[in-house]
């Protein structure tokens, strides 16, 4: 799978307090000529009084106004009240002590998700009596879940995506390995999971599961059962269902009276700062201020490469679709890759969604503000860099054309002022038969944003600094490497489809991250430069260069096998041995999205490559690559039954891969006299072996 992503948690933070002074001016008032011994009819202490009278009047009769203008809100959104007792960094028991908090939820995420689904569960506790704190497991001493057990009515929670071939994600991969290999009493814990997978990968949630297990079996307690989320279907109902039924489970174990009013909290107050430095103001930077213009290595997920874009180029023939070929420097980064890892880039969002955002909000884009958390315990003082302006915030840090889930949309609903309209928010954010359906057809299937919605919802108008509170961070985009460092090693090359549609509603949604590389054309002499960082992968060649191998990449899942192809053919070129390389390459049309031909051809020519190619448009009968490996059984078998080659996949996750390992398994069954359950093992076999691999996506 190949978005991911690491996120943070809890630390101490500056409780800042302001004041607002306001300075009156009175001109106009008539000069006295020196000596003339009358006393004007007004002291200056009768005019400065008179100034005070007439200022308040006017502020209570506008602030009066301004509240007969805003929605009715049924529940109120406030800010958290916490304890400011700081502890050290690391430990979470003594944090929850100091605040007077008994629940806790970890999170082990990617994408964020995960993060954000652990928020709104710590959020809620307050409804039933459970104070609740986020945690990053990373950054907490784990082994203090042995005493969580000596605060009352205590309870962990564990929101755990899992990555790639059934992996932890990287900040709870200590965690997992501790309660995989450790042996310790978690009698008196009381737990529950929730885990976020997708259905198209053959492990599906298997770290929530085992966790889950584990837990259970270290003589860990659990309350409520494991909840497991899709995000092949819908996510987003899956946890609000659980939760649902999650809540009352909570309260009956803990004998708490069911929940209170809802109130929708807001986790940051907005501090507006117009006195701040432009140098002291964040201007798209990832972490470090200034470090777009003072580039230091190392580089990484908080530290992005400035890397010029050295070639641009359009790779379809015709057809209207677009596919770029990128070359990226990285020269003098210090940054390394193999054939088969993956380039990240930090996208920014397109100027006329973020100016039609601020207009929406009727907001100063220019306007320099910080929000900052009000939970004092927590490390994480502000949901993105900041201080910065509403226009940096809606361009690189916040993922304006996601698909809001439900709590936006229950806390957009208290600013509207049209009771239908508001009804309409929350029946789509409730757990209704009927709001679930209004959800899935009115929000997703249409595709619409937080643009479309507040385009569409005309009486809807949030500030724009809640509208920040909510939105998720902007994620990097993942490619896979599409050349060899043995060719270039100083050039990352990367393929990319640009994505663009049309919704239903009528509008034209487009990708983030291909529009912007899209628009990166290096012309004039003048230097183009994108953001990235280099992601190691396990999808890599044979360690032995005679090995035979098989891949399967159609469309631009041929990007990685380019660069294993590339290495193979400097291999040869150097005298080494190569085993044979057979491709199993497929497109629309050989004459519009053949991506990569003369290069194929030409390796072709060169003995390195045995080319298989499926053009499923050219003929009356569609033809995939799934027919051409049905077809080719003995050659299959021959490579990984006879002499241990590898078989690597990569692209379409849902449909492609899935096909592909199903032919594969009556392969083995029928030219490896087993059964389909002996066959399935075999597969198993090689994936421990590292002889298949998948990279794919959905």
């Amino acid at each position: 799978m190949l978005r991911r992503q690491r996120w943070h948690t809890w630390n101490t933070l500056d409780h800042t307090l302001t004041t607002m002074a306001s300075e009156q001016t009175i001109d106009g008032a008539a000069a006295i000529p020196s000596g003339a011994g009358d006393e004007p009819f007004l002291g200056l202490l009768d005019v400065a009084l008179l100034a005070v009278l007439i200022g308040g009047a006017a502020f209570y009769f506008l602030r009066s106004r301004k509240k007969e203008e805003e929605p009715t809100r049924s529940y109120s959104i406030q800010p958290t009240t916490v304890c400011t007792t700081s502890a050290s960094d690391n430990s979470f028991i003594k944090k929850l002590k100091a605040s007077g908090r008994s629940l806790v939820v970890f999170y082990g995420s990617q994408t964020g998700t995960g993060e954000e689904f652990a928020g709104r569960l710590a959020k809620e506790g307050i409804r039933y009596r459970l104070k609740g704190m986020v945690a990053d497991p990373e950054e907490c001493d784990m082994e203090e879940l042995l005493q969580l057990k000596d605060i009352d009515n205590s309870l962990a929670v564990f929101c755990l995506a899992t990555y790639g071939e059934g992996d932890p994600t990287d900040n709870a991969m200590e965690f997992y390995e501790w309660i995989t290999s450790g042996d310790v009493d978690l009698t008196g814990l009381n737990y529950a999971v929730f885990g976020l997978g997708n259905k198209t990968y053959e492990h599906y949630n298997k770290v929530a599961i085992y966790v889950d297990k584990r837990l259970e079996e270290l003589g860990a307690n659990r309350v409520f059962e494991l909840g497991l989320g899709d995000d092949d279907a819908n996510i987003e109902d899956d946890f609000i269902t659980w939760k649902d039924r999650f809540w009352p489970a909570v309260c009956d174990h803990f004998g708490i009276e069911g929940g209170g009013e809802e109130v929708l909290i807001r986790q940051y107050r907005l501090l507006e700062q117009p006195e701040v430095q432009p140098d002291r103001i964040y201007t798209g930077e990832i972490a470090r201020l200034h470090s777009i213009q003072n580039q230091r290595p190392p580089f990484d997920a908080k530290n992005p490469f400035l890397a010029p874009i050295k070639v641009n180029r359009e790779l379809h023939k015709g057809g209207g679709r677009s596919c770029m070929h990128i070359e990226l420097s990285i020269d003098g980064s210090k940054m390394r890759y193999d054939a088969g890892d993956h380039v990240a880039m930090f996208p920014v969002n397109d100027k006329s969604l973020v100016e039609k955002l601020g207009e929406l909000c009727k907001a100063d884009l220019d306007t320099v503000f910080s929000l900052i958390n009000t939970d004092t315990d927590s490390s994480k003082k502000h949901p993105f860099p900041c201080p910065t302006t509403y226009r940096t915030a809606l361009t690189h840090y916040l993922e304006i054309t996601a698909i809001p889930r439900t709590h936006i949309l229950k806390e957009l609903a208290e600013y509207c002022t049209d009771e239908k309209e508001k009804e309409l928010l929350r029946s789509m954010a409730s757990i209704s038969p009927e709001g679930k359906e209004k959800y899935q057809s009115w929000i997703q299937d249409a595709c619409r944003n937080i643009v479309h919605i507040l385009e569409d919802i005309k009486s809807c108008r949030p500030p724009i600094d809640h509208v920040c509170e909510l939105l998720p961070r902007l994620q990097p985009r993942y490619y896979s490497i599409s050349s060899s460092s043995k060719l270039h090693p100083t050039d990352v090359h990367v393929t990319a489809v640009l994505v663009e549609y049309k919704t239903p509603t009528g509008r034209v949604n487009k990708g983030v991250a291909t529009t912007y590389l899209k628009n990166k054309q290096p012309q004039g002499g003048e230097e183009v430069k994108v953001p990235v960082f280099i992601r190691k992968s396990q999808f890599r060649l044979p360690s032995k260069p005679e090995t035979p191998i098989i891949m399967v990449g159609p469309g631009t899942g041929l990007a990685p096998f380019r660069g294993f192809i590339q290495e193979r053919q400097f291999l040869r070129d150097d005298g080494k041995t190569v085993g044979e390389s057979i491709l199993y390459f497929g497109c629309r049309k050989r004459s519009e999205d053949y991506i990569y031909e003369s290069e194929l051809e030409e390796w072709v020519k060169k003995g390195t490559l045995n080319l298989k190619a499926a053009f499923s448009r050219d003929q009356g009968k569609k033809v995939y690559v799934q027919h051409l490996l049905e077809q080719d059984a003995d050659l299959i078998w021959n490579v990984i039954g006879e002499n241990k080659g590898h078989f690597y996949i990569c692209g379409d996750a849902k449909n492609m891969a899935v096909d592909v390992r199903n032919i594969l398994v009556k392969i083995l069954s029928t030219k490896g006299n087993m059964s389909e359950a002996d066959a399935v093992q075999y597969i198993k076999k090689m994936e421990a072996q590292k002889r298949y691999s998948a990279d794919v996506w959905s």
